[in-house]
């Protein structure tokens, strides 16, 4: 069996923890950032996990991580 390519768009967004999970950013922080209040901007520079939902997909995307 060839070996598996690694989604490289996902790859730089995604990174794995110790636990298994997957860290992932959150969106939203591009532009138009006046009308965002500083709490909502300052909320969404934290790294989030990815939902359970997701996860099977993302395994397939990413099988080396």
């Amino acid at each position: 069996m060839p070996k598996i390519k690694t989604k490289r768009a996902a790859a730089k967004r995604f990174k794995m923890t110790g636990n298994g999970e997957l860290k992932r950013s959150k969106a939203f922080k591009s532009h138009i950032l006046t009308k965002k209040t500083t709490k909502r901007k300052r909320n969404l520079r934290k790294a989030a996990m990815t939902d359970e939902t997701n996860l099977k997909n993302m395994k397939k995307i990413l099988p080396y991580l």
